[in-house]
């Protein structure tokens, strides 16, 4: 038994043995034909094709209204990539030419960063100018140009740097500003530079049919930001464009790279962090002279996530609509004068949770210009006209009369009148400077005996007088900032104004005292207070609410794209972290009775006859309180409309202000509008004949 078992074990050992035999052999003859028979062949197959590692941009995420309309998209389309091949300047110069040649033969735009100017003085005679002078310095400590150097001098010292020799200034100039971003941003054989986004069809066809003559060159899709709606919304969302060198320094190591988009304002800016999705990988196959072989996915890329906002696109609509529509009319002399109003703004808020429901700001601009680089001719009229300056969050006006039910409040609050109490208006206020109200200037005579809500609701300047020299101006300060006047809001949007407040620090501060005519102008919203258009709806909210505090906000939530949402602690520490944290003011307990007294008068301004904003509202469907409001800033005078509705149960407060608005009672018009698309009714019904008020309401 034994013999037999060992003679089966050398069997199979012997079969083992010539399989592992067989093997080799095969192995042998595989690798003298890779190496020998067909070595050559394999060899320059190796040596003509390059893999190469790509990035595959993701989705920036979606700005949508609370509805979940998309105010802020990502669209898809093609971008143009160089990498660098085995080309002499020569060679390069030319690949470049026809490039931006056949991109200008479709109408595509490209990246132009090259700081000088042609411009053309007759024929084929140009002058040069630099047109980024933070550049030019850089240059200089860089040595790349002369301190010295014009630009003419520095363009030439360039082409030739780069030697290009073609004699054409402006084909030269392609040629230069190309070859200038490569030197900048730097490109190699496995890492691109992004020529061009959102290139035409007809140009991805070119460079796909001719290949061959445009090596390095390749085209990928890319995300493309989108604002379908233009000028909508502008200073909320603000705009993006290409990544600056700061902005790159600071976040190269958060998977940003050269080509990137950076949000640069408003929601863009301030939620880029999350807007921002993560780049996925791709791998290209190329032959090293140029020409992509073979493209596919190693890592899928994972969009952003989508911002809701609070606004509502139709409210947001019809603020905007109406503000431009009541500043043109104004400046035309449709409202039978000719006022020389260039900006307001308009924000609507919800009194009990502080969201901003709409909040527009004129004149505005279309962001799409701004994502693949502006031209020099959009800028400067956008520049010029001040539509970047946000006029709801950054735009600061005295409030005029407005403000006078922060007075009212003071005063019932610390005792110093009652809500019975009559004051005798002569026109004249005997302390002082004699100061004189509006009604006294236009008639030469005073309202006569008005209580607190009847001085209210016909705005007078005497009665408030003598409730600031009663309370003083530390009493009125200190309510003015529990309101949110002369503060910060916190609001989710970047530089904004904190305003200006009346208060005697404020002099103190640079060796000044503060007298009592400073306490009476401060009274009736003039003297050094100058705030916001959403401060002022912060406030109204206030009063409107029961004197609760509200912090205005513009971000109802944050959808990360699997779905999950960013908790709001997580949001509020984002924003101040980025913008810093509001100043605190101290609390007061504001007496009911006391806020009713004041509604009361604010519900007379609007709702009863002879009210500076009765002509307004007369005939409007549900009831409203509110305030008109003139201020003197220089050679114009400044309206606001200040109010809430329904008065017996609040929901929405408005707070609207017209540069060179004349009187509060244009302003109340814009805010009509507003509530009018608000509360469902319809628009066409609204009073377009209001074409004058029956006073000016000038405070000093």
């Amino acid at each position: 038994m034994k013999s037999k078992k060992n003679a089966n074990t050398n069997f199979r050992f012997n079969i083992v043995t010539v399989i592992i035999y067989i093997i080799g052999i095969i192995l042998l003859i595989q690798l003298f034909n890779l190496q020998i028979v067909h070595g050559d062949e394999y060899r320059e197959t190796s040596n003509t094709r390059l893999t190469r590692d790509a990035t595959t941009k993701a989705a920036r995420g979606s700005i949508l209204d609370r509805t979940g309309n998309k105010i802020a998209t990502t669209n898809l389309g093609f971008s143009l990539e160089l990498y660098k091949t085995k080309l002499d300047n020569s060679e390069l110069n030319d690949k470049i030419l026809k490039m931006i040649q056949v991109l200008e033969e479709n109408g595509d735009e490209y990246t132009d960063t090259f700081p000088i100017n042609l411009n053309l003085e007759s024929d084929k005679k140009f002058s040069f100018d630099f047109s980024d002078e933070e550049k030019l310095k850089k240059w200089e400590q860089s040595n790349d140009i002369p301190e010295d150097a014009t630009p003419e001098q520095a363009f030439y010292i360039f082409k030739d740097k780069y030697e290009i020799a073609n004699e054409d200034v402006q084909e030269v100039r392609k040629i230069i500003n190309i070859r200038y971003r490569i030197s900048k941003e730097g490109y190699s054989s496995t890492k691109s530079i992004k020529i061009a986004d959102n290139i035409s069809r007809n140009s991805v066809t070119k460079f796909k049919e001719k290949n061959s003559e445009f090596p390095g060159i390749n085209i990928s899709v890319s995300a493309i930001r989108n604002y379908p709606m233009e000028n909508f919304a502008t200073h909320i969302l603000g705009y993006v464009g290409r990544i600056s060198d700061e902005e790159y320094e600071e976040n190269k190591n958060n998977g940003y790279d050269m080509n990137d988009y950076f949000g640069k304002t408003g929601v863009e800016y301030v939620f880029e962090k999350y807007l921002k999705g993560k780049d996925g990988k791709r791998q290209i196959d190329m032959t090293v002279d140029g020409q992509v072989t073979e493209e596919y996915v190693t890592e899928e890329a994972k969009a952003g996530a989508d911002i809701v906002l609070t606004i509502d696109s139709n409210l947001q609509e019809v603020a905007e609509k109406a503000l431009e529509t009541s500043i043109n009319d104004l400046r035309n002399g449709a409202t039978g004068t000719v006022y020389n109003s260039t900006y307001g703004a308009a924000v609507a808020m919800d009194v009990k949770t502080g969201e901003i429901l709409a909040m527009a700001s004129y004149p505005d601009y279309n962001p799409n210009l701004f994502v693949d680089g502006i031209s020099n001719e959009d800028w400067a009229t956008i520049r010029d006209s001040g539509a970047l300056y946000s006029k709801a969050t950054q735009g600061t006006s005295a409030p005029g009369s407005t403000f006078k039910m922060v007075t009212a409040i003071a005063a019932l609050q610390e005792g110093a009148v009652t809500a019975t109490e009559k004051i005798n208006d002569t026109g004249i206020y005997p302390a002082a400077h004699n100061p004189v109200c509006w009604y006294y200037t236009s008639y030469h005579r005073g309202h006569g005996w008005l209580n607190i809500t009847g001085a209210l609701k016909n705005s007078c300047n005497y009665f408030f007088y003598e409730m600031g020299s009663r309370v003083g101006i530390d009493v009125i300060s200190r309510y003015a900032k529990y309101f949110g006047l002369g503060v910060k809001t916190g609001v989710e949007l970047p530089s904004e104004n904190a305003g200006d407040l009346a208060q005697r620090s404020r002099l103190e501060d640079i060796g000044q005292s503060w007298y009592l005519g400073d306490t009476l102008s401060a009274s009736i919203g003039q003297s050094y207070n100058s705030f916001t258009p959403i401060q002022m709806a912060k406030y109204v909210s206030m009063l409107a609410n029961g004197g609760n505090r509200v912090n205005p906000t513009i971000i109802k939530s944050i959808i990360r794209s699997d779905g999950t949402q960013v908790d709001k602690e997580e949001i509020n520490n984002h924003v101040k972290q980025l913008l810093g944290e509001p100043e605190q003011v101290d609390d007061i307990q504001i007496n009911p009775e006391n806020l009713a007294v004041v509604l009361e008068g604010m519900r007379m301004v609007a709702g009863e006859a002879g009210g500076t904003a009765y002509a307004t509202f007369k005939d409007f469907n549900i009831e409203v309180a509110g305030k008109t409001g003139s201020a003197q800033a220089g050679n114009v005078t400044n309206g606001w409309f200040v109010g809430f509705a329904p008065y017996d149960n609040p929901e929405i407060a408005v707070a609207v202000m017209i540069e060179d608005g004349a009187t509060g009672g244009y302003t109340g018009k814009v805010t009509r509008e507003i509530m009018a698309e608000y509360f469902g009714m319809n628009s066409s019904n609204i009073n377009e004949d209001i074409t004058a008020v029956p006073y000016v309401e000038m405070s000093n």
